[in-house]
């Protein structure tokens, strides 16, 4: 496996790194100091949050539309851009500058590699990225990483395709995968595969599904039948439901039948909507205790952990122990808790600076990129297909007396490799 060396310690491909708790994100630092109130200096305030408001959240002002360029990092030969939607507003930019301090820090730990860290926005729009991926090229950039959002990264990703650069992407969908395309991200279908599978190997062997009618469900429910076939087990039912309560009372009272022969049952939903399906399973006479429950990785919540309901549950996740590490050295430089989904820039990061300083001028090649070995990042193992899907090395964890515990640790290698 290829390494790299990053403050003492050895990593490789397996190239390792680590995994954290989400936390509130870093609020974006843009309010001017305090200054006296005179009047005039009252206007000049005024005008100063005017401009500020906008930069924060992404709204244009005439004489305002370019976003002040972001200084390169480092000064190495080999240069990466990391396209990301840095002035889109809420969440998305709050999330795509924590994925930007990631990227920068995975390059100062690098070991100084022969690296320039190039960061580009792409306002959250796909006109945006295929600009951002345009100007990547044109200044030379041999590797793009980014964009986050799935309609980015097919724009950009035409834009590097016919520059003949690969592109190591944050999308979690894999229509936009493709050759030379690479999705780093936390796959739902991988996620699935993991949990069925070990709750098969548990000796469950009739499985349920309750999923959101979104596409997400409509994802992790095809999942979700392939891994049970594949795990040589039976799916007894599988319901959809909408977003309004009575719509989860009507498809749990249709689904509590059949949930007499199964043995476990796949939910894949968050904290906001997972308490309301249960209740309307309970009162439809479902008894949960029966039953194992099973989820993917937006289980990994906090939230869901203290419910009663929830206790001896299986989800899927990266082994803890990693991204804590990651985001604690995050938070000495940043003085801020990273993004769940930090991370990822992060690996995408680091992955690069130890090929730029191992293969030479095939550092970014398909051959390389795709090595069936993998890298072993912050989260974990991972590695890339040559249609730009990934796999990743997951634990299952049990939520147990308001915690989550590792019963089947991540594996150290992917199987086959």
């Amino acid at each position: 496996m290829l390494r790299y060396q990053r403050a003492g310690e050895r990593f490789g491909m397996n190239f390792r790194m680590n995994d954290v708790t989400p936390s509130s994100p870093p609020v974006p630092d843009c309010l001017p100091a305090p200054m006296p109130f005179s009047p005039e200096r009252r206007l000049m305030l005024a005008g100063m949050l005017t401009l500020c408001v906008a930069a924060c959240s992404g709204a244009g002002l005439p004489g305002f539309e370019q976003t002040p360029a972001v200084p390169a990092v480092g000064a190495g030969g080999v240069k990466i851009a990391l396209i990301l939607p840095l002035s889109a507003g809420g969440q998305t930019g709050i999330a795509a500058n924590s994925l930007k301090n990631a990227g920068e820090l995975a390059i100062a730990e690098a070991n100084a590699p022969n690296v320039q860290l190039i960061v580009k926005d792409d306002k959250g729009t796909s006109d945006g990225a295929s600009a951002a991926a345009q100007e990547a090229v044109n200044e030379g950039a041999e590797l793009i990483v980014g964009p986050l959002i799935a309609a980015n990264v097919q724009a950009a990703a035409a834009v590097a395709r016919a520059a003949g650069r690969p592109v190591i992407a944050f999308s979690s969908d894999a229509s936009v995968a493709s050759r030379g395309v690479y999705l780093l991200s936390f796959m739902p279908a991988t996620d699935v595969q993991r949990v069925v599978s070990y709750a098969a190997a548990q000796g469950k062997h009739s499985f349920a599904a309750l999923v959101p009618d979104t596409p997400y469900g409509q994802v992790t429910g095809g999942a979700f039948q392939e891994a049970v076939t594949r795990a040589g087990a039976r799916v007894t039912a599988l319901e959809h439901y909408g977003p309004e309560h009575n719509q989860m009372i009507d498809t749990a009272k249709r689904l509590a039948p059949a949930l007499q022969e199964a043995d476990a049952l796949f939910i894949p939903d968050g904290a906001d909507t997972l308490p309301g399906i249960l209740e309307a399973l309970a009162t439809s006479g479902v008894d949960l205790k029966r039953l194992k429950l099973i989820g993917t990785g937006v289980w990994n919540d906090p939230k869901l952990f203290r419910l009663p309901q929830m206790q001896g549950s299986w989800f899927p996740a990266p082994e803890p122990s990693g991204f804590a590490a990651f985001a604690q050295r995050y938070r000495a430089r940043y003085n801020s808790e990273p993004s769940r989904i930090a991370s990822l820039s992060y690996d995408a990061l680091s992955l690069a600076a130890a090929l730029v300083r191992t293969q030479g001028s095939q550092r970014f090649s398909e051959t390389v990129l795709t090595n069936p070995s993998g890298f072993a990042g912050a989260d974990g193992l991972f590695r890339f297909h040559p249609d730009g899907t990934s796999d990743r090395g997951l634990a299952v964890l049990e939520i147990r007396n308001g915690s989550a515990v590792t019963v089947s640790p991540a594996p150290k290698s992917f199987a086959g490799s």
